[in-house]
């Protein structure tokens, strides 16, 4: 349950470690108002967020407090006035903000749901209605803000907030001088983005636990379209083109009533029509410049081209000797042309029990053995779970553990997804050239020969982990998932184990 959305790591949230003295407690009244029930979580600027009780009005709030108050929290403080300002359903509501010094604290609206990150790390990717629905509560939160001429900042799959009873609210404006609405604009795509294919397309400041999108060369996201399959040409082209910064950015209005338009339409996205950006309610419609001028570039070229073979045709009538036509000229109009299909969408490899086996180095007791068709059979309610261990990182001696994949055959690949029993696993995914056996020895050399994949390990901070680290220039045989270290079970009976539930492929 976020109450808090922890979005970007901005410079002002790097000002150093905030100090540990004040630290408030279970049960404290903030201010003779404001009583703390709860510790939620830590955001990702070190700031505390509690569950209160207002025991004047008897409503729950969230409590944002940051100690020491002063200057490091001068900024959080503006941004709560600025944001108490703006009343509207889609906004998260501000109703204090107080320094005393030694601590300073937000208090607000408590929400009772989860974020965006949240759901789509539980439930994977959104259906494209419930993403467009997400997208247009947003982009009409962000038109509220703007028509008072103030700039979110803080757009972010962590600070959209979905509520128990379905309303969608954007909380923690953290707008900075680098900030401004063309970006708040972007993160709404981000937003389609990530609820479409469960990446992240924007660069993070700080180390971020979404997963990165899937990139080309130049380091350009690949379109919805390509990532996953069911997703609608118009909602695919208003996703890249939000986040294109070739394109021109609209208004917050006007994406919002662009989105309302769509959302209207339910599923029925061929009868929309093209997209209506437009910066003055006065012009026609229209795409943006670059496109413009891209359509006419091909109108221009199209001419050329017709100019050409019209002059063939009137020359080859004029020609006495229609024996004289070469097959070069009589194939001429049906040449192909140099424009490129879009690349396939990846899709879930069908894997089965035979393609899968437990990797257990270096003497490991092997008693897992057969319980790694678990992973591949679709039921989340089946498991391999790993036994109990003394130490997260398995002991001393053993590196991990993990699920190695026979793919069959060399393949492209695109991400694997990871289903696990909760939080707290840190792992990766490796590969190499051959299986040398469901051995000890096989086993060890694995360890020896397989390369991770990708700069650095992961550690789950939710049941479900993406891991987009595929060369999309190679292809793939043996994948290794593979745990270096467990969470803390939860079972009352101490020691590290989890379960891994599921396991998925996607490639080409």
């Amino acid at each position: 349950m976020t109450q808090v959305g922890e979005g970007h790591e901005t410079a002002a949230d790097a000002d150093g470690p905030v100090m540990t003295f004040g630290a408030p407690a279970a049960g404290e009244v903030l201010a003779e108002r404001y009583q703390l029930e709860e510790h939620v979580n830590d955001d990702s600027a070190g700031r505390q967020v509690w569950r209160g009780i207002d025991v004047i009005l008897r409503r729950p709030v969230a409590v944002v407090l940051r100690y020491p108050g002063g200057d490091s929290a001068s900024e959080m403080l503006q941004a709560a006035v600025d944001a108490s300002r703006v009343i509207h359903p889609n906004l998260v509501g501000v109703y204090d903000a107080i320094d005393e010094g030694a601590r300073a604290y937000v208090v607000r609206e408590w929400v009772d749901g989860e974020s965006l990150r949240e759901l789509v790390a539980t439930d994977g990717p959104l259906d494209p209605g419930r993403a467009t629905a997400i997208a247009h509560s947003i982009a009409d939160a962000l038109a509220a803000v703007h028509a008072t001429g103030m700039v979110h900042g803080n757009v972010h799959p962590g600070t959209t907030l979905i509520g128990d009873d379905g309303r969608v609210v954007l909380a923690d404006a953290r707008a900075d001088s680098a900030d401004n609405v063309e970006g708040d604009i972007r993160a709404v795509g981000g937003i389609l983005y990530f609820a479409l294919t469960g990446h992240w397309p924007h660069t993070e400041v700080g180390r971020s636990t979404l997963p990165d999108a899937n990139r080309d060369a130049t380091g350009n996201p690949a379109a919805p379209r390509q990532i996953r399959a069911g997703i609608p040409a118009y909602l695919d082209d208003l996703t890249m083109d939000l986040l294109d910064t070739r394109v021109a950015a609209p208004e917050a209005d006007a994406l919002t009533a662009e989105l309302a338009r769509l959302d209207a339409a339910e599923e029925d996205y061929e009868d929309v029509g093209p997209l209506r950006f437009t910066q003055n309610a006065t012009t026609e419609p229209t795409r943006s410049t670059p496109k413009i001028i891209i359509g006419v570039a091909a109108l221009v070229v199209i001419a050329v081209i017709g100019l050409v073979f019209g002059i063939r045709a009137i020359s080859s009538s004029d020609n006495k000797n229609p024996t004289g036509t070469t097959q070069a000229d009589a194939g001429a109009g049906t040449t192909p042309t140099d424009e490129q299909t879009p690349a396939p969408a990846p899709k879930k490899i069908a894997l089965t029990a035979d393609m899968v086996r437990i990797v257990d180095p270096p003497d490991g007791s092997r008693e897992d053995t057969g319980e790694s068709k678990f992973t591949v059979d679709g039921d989340a309610d089946t498991a391999w779970e790993t036994q109990r261990f003394k130490q997260a990182n398995f002991g001393n001696f053993k590196p991990g553990m993990g699920v190695l994949i026979d793919l069959g055959s060399a393949r492209k690949l695109s991400e694997i997804q990871v289903e696990l029993s909760q939080p707290g696993v840190t792992m990766d995914i490796r590969a190499g050239s051959d299986d040398p056996g469901d051995t000890s020895a096989g086993d060890q050399k694995i360890m020896q020969t397989y390369k991770r994949l990708g700069d650095s390990e992961t550690k789950t901070d939710g049941t479900r982990e993406v891991f987009s680290v595929f060369n999309p220039d190679q292809t793939y045989r043996y994948v290794l998932v593979f745990m270096t270290k467990l969470p803390s079970t939860d079972d009352g009976n101490g020691g590290f184990k989890v379960s891994l539930q599921e396991i998925e492929v996607y490639g080409y």
